[in-house]
């Protein structure tokens, strides 16, 4: 008989994620990972909340499509389960909006970033959005009070802007869509 010389890699998928306890904590599954975010900050929350409102009156003045906001899942594959802070989806995508989740590739996911975060949402996630084809990525830096607009090109993305200081400033994907970054660090 013999003996393994590596124990096999665990796979965690939609199913599991389903058992994962209802504790308030972010729970997310990245490439077959548990990722397991804390609690948000009030500061988080309130930058949330003035993102969720900026885009809002466009979205709905011009019939686009709508804004979630965490904690919702977007199931992008069996073993990528994620609960970005905001997400969109265009009235184009609104098939994938089901009774359990949003499960395809929304037309933007936004995350807001922390120190705790930094990596997985600059590095893993974008990574993994990419894949999945998620045209924009906005990473919102709290610190920095700036937000990153990528765009989708081909298989990763590239900057399209920075949001920062008074001046309102396009913030694709939305066309005819302005936003000054102080009014989301508030």
């Amino acid at each position: 008989m013999s003996i393994p010389t590596r124990i096999p890699e665990i796979v965690v998928t939609y199913e599991d994620y389903l058992e994962l306890p209802d504790d308030g904590k972010r729970y997310e599954i990245l490439d077959g990972e548990i990722s397991i975010q804390l609690t948000p900050t009030p500061w988080h929350q309130m930058i949330s909340g003035n993102l969720l409102v900026q885009p809002m009156d466009h979205i709905q003045k011009h019939d686009l499509g709508q804004v979630f906001h965490a904690r919702l899942a977007v199931i992008l594959s069996s073993t990528c389960v994620v609960e970005p802070d905001l997400m969109f989806v265009s009235k184009a995508r609104k098939e994938i909006l089901t009774d359990r989740a949003i499960e395809g590739a929304p037309d933007l996911l936004i995350e807001i970033s922390s120190p705790a975060t930094v990596h997985t949402d600059r590095v893993t996630k974008a990574q993994i959005y990419a894949r999945h084809k998620v045209p924009a990525y906005w990473i919102v830096d709290p610190e920095q009070e700036t937000v990153e607009v990528y765009l989708l090109n081909v298989d990763s993305y590239r900057l399209e802007t920075t949001l920062h200081g008074e001046t309102p400033q396009p913030a694709p994907p939305f066309t005819d869509l302005k936003i000054a970054a102080k009014d989301i660090f508030i």
